[in-house]
């Protein structure tokens, strides 16, 4: 695979809150790293929008990222995206966030699930039933899924990096296999792509997010799009295995992946 042919979906700046570096110096990096095309796609967490400022952030984030295309064209393709999590907890707030500008690309997520006051990275998975809760976490992502403001479901099993990660907790997901098949075929029929985050090939969990299994059953189901994201939240991160990402794409049955311009999918091939 031809480094010119690398795009990284999933990049936060600084002007996500936990972003480290500005969207020129990350350009700069993934310039060096041979990729084609970035998506910077800096959080927006609908929950917390009034509270964080995220009405700040976000216009920040956008005018940067325009600069920093604009700098770096003929070089790198900059896309300009957003990634909203709980969009459906203010659904008419989110409409009107993806309306305000014209964005490339949404990312949908959830960070904090219904029900929870913490972040899926602070929850203490020993102590609650964790197929309830992947079970609910599905079905609530398979609702963002029917939602038309976003594209793509971002780190699918988000939740596995600390469940299987940092409790060492055994899952199989054999045991809520209808509820996740429901989660990708409502993705498919609302042309919702599905990202293989790569984050978790740095972290405890050491496998993508989703992992092959469910980016197998996913093209079994006649899903088609595929991003590839590293979601890094450092300019050293930024295509982190995305030629890993590629060729788990290929291993499951998938001969292009996608990104976005315009909010439109395009192809490319592996």
């Amino acid at each position: 695979m031809s480094g010119v042919r690398l795009i990284d979906m999933h990049v936060h700046s600084d002007n996500s809150p936990d972003g480290n570096h500005s969207p020129m110096y990350i350009c700069e990096h993934a310039v060096k790293n041979g990729l084609r095309a970035i998506a910077v796609t800096d959080h927006c967490e609908i929950d917390k929008f009034f509270e964080q400022k995220y009405n700040s952030i976000i216009f920040h984030s956008y005018f940067e990222c325009v600069k920093a295309r604009n700098a770096f064209e003929g070089q790198l393709l900059v896309l300009v995206g957003l990634e909203i999590g709980q969009p459906l907890y203010n659904q008419a707030l989110s409409d009107k966030i993806v309306s305000s500008k014209p964005y490339d690309f949404i990312l949908g997520s959830v960070h904090t699930p219904k029900g929870q006051t913490l972040d899926i990275k602070e929850i203490e998975y020993d102590k609650l039933d964790v197929y309830k809760f992947m079970q609910d976490y599905f079905l609530e992502l398979a609702d963002i899924a029917k939602w038309d403001g976003c594209d793509a479901l971002a780190h699918l099993t988000c939740p596995m990096r600390r469940i299987q990660g940092k409790y060492n907790i055994d899952f199989d997901y054999s045991k809520i296999s209808d509820v996740t098949d429901y989660l990708l075929e409502t993705m498919i029929k609302n042309k919702k792509a599905l990202e293989i985050n790569t984050s978790g090939l740095r972290q405890d969990v050491r496998r993508t997010m989703p992992d092959e299994n469910i980016i197998k059953r996913y093209r079994e189901l006649g899903g088609k799009l595929i991003t590839i994201g590293s979601d890094s939240h450092s300019a050293y991160d930024v295509g982190a295995d995305i030629e890993t990402g590629m060729a788990l794409a290929k291993k499951c049955g998938f001969d292009e992946v996608t990104f976005y311009v315009n909010r439109e999918a395009m192809q490319i091939e592996i």
